[in-house]
């Protein structure tokens, strides 16, 4: 199995980096996603690793070979688009051979190849259509049979789930990661969805402003946030954050932060599922009660900052209430406010 690493790798534009200083390795046979926001330097980070850009600074292996200067066509890669990127008048059956046929693979391995990607896709049955008579599932994994038959090692996706709708995502989730495992393909899938990342990675690279902000397993990422922008980017809703001073002027008591660091400096981060609703403890005015069915969320203001409860079933409150709020120590956070990174208690 092929891995694929970067050391150092930053990519600038009219002295903007777009890519900045970043570092990371998939090992062989594991699927890796670049997660983050709109801009962060994601889908131009794979656009390295495939050599569709050229990297300003680092290096990049594949395979332990150094392919930083090569062209695309020399890295042993795959690569799904965001758009299918399907000829409309081609079928089926031609759009995957495609690429097999410039690279004058001879027709009885083309035929092969066809058979076990269409037969693995479930795509038997439809080889003679053209891509306007598929559906959007349809069309992707005609894309997926693309990648497969080329039997590449490293197989690099940008965004492919992002044209379908929400029940089509999560059984292609299921798909590409089941067919991932299958073959053992080494994959590096950019996704802004945090859901297809937790639900799909071995381990996620979060990015933000062209840096990873946190490299770690998806349980990592959401157990151990290493910075404020982590714990509010990775979860639905996203971790509670708000600063110490908010939580003693509301009536908080009990809490032990670090010894070491300024208490003026902290804020304290828990899961909305984390927090209960008691008789008395930390005051917190509603604004919104979401019911939706197996539990509730009910969003509040704590000295004005924003702080969401999640609870069980159904919550008796309303906008406009107030209710109290008591944390548990051993479910806190602590972030200190400068530098948005994550302390660890002595």
């Amino acid at each position: 199995m092929v891995s694929v690493e970067l050391k150092a790798v930053s990519k600038s534009w009219g002295g903007a980096a777009a890519v900045d200083n970043v570092s990371f390795t998939v090992e062989g046979g594991k699927l890796v996603a670049l997660l983050g926001p709109s801009g962060c330097g994601k889908s131009t980070t794979l656009r390295l690793i495939a050599g569709l850009e050229d990297s300003s600074n680092g290096s990049i292996a594949i395979g332990g070979r150094d392919v930083t200067r090569a062209a695309p066509s020399q890295r042993g890669i795959a690569m799904v688009f965001q758009n299918y990127a399907l000829f409309p008048h081609l079928s089926v059956a031609e759009n995957i051979l495609f690429g097999l046929k410039v690279r004058k693979v001879s027709r009885a391995d083309r035929d092969e190849r066809l058979a076990r990607a269409a037969s693995i896709l479930g795509l038997a049955a439809l080889l003679e259509r053209k891509p306007s008579q598929l559906s959007g599932g349809q069309q992707q994994r005609v894309a997926l049979g693309r990648a497969i038959v080329a039997e590449a090692p490293v197989c690099l996706m940008d965004e492919p789930l992002s044209n379908l709708d929400a029940q089509l995502r999560v059984e292609m989730r299921r798909e590409i990661r089941e067919l991932q495992q299958r073959l053992g393909i080494t994959m590096v899938y950019v996704t802004h969805d945090q859901v297809e990342a937790m639900t799909m990675a071995d381990q996620v690279v979060l990015m933000r402003n062209g840096r990873i902000e946190q490299d770690a397993p998806p349980d990592q990422l959401y157990e151990n946030p290493a910075t404020i922008f982590v714990a509010r980017f990775v979860g639905t809703p996203p971790m509670n954050v708000i600063s110490l001073a908010s939580i003693l002027a509301s009536g908080g008591t009990g809490l032990s932060p670090p010894a070491h660091a300024e208490p003026g400096s902290l804020a304290v981060g828990i899961r909305p599922e984390m927090t209960e609703l008691t008789d008395a403890g930390i005051a917190a005015d509603v604004v919104a009660v979401e019911y939706l069915g197996a539990d509730t969320l009910v969003e509040t203001r704590i000295d004005g900052q924003p702080f969401i409860v999640r609870r069980p079933g159904k919550v008796r409150a309303a906008a406009g209430d107030r209710i109290h709020i008591r944390l548990s120590q051993a479910a806190l956070h602590w972030f200190d406010l400068k530098t948005e990174q994550r302390l660890v208690l002595d």
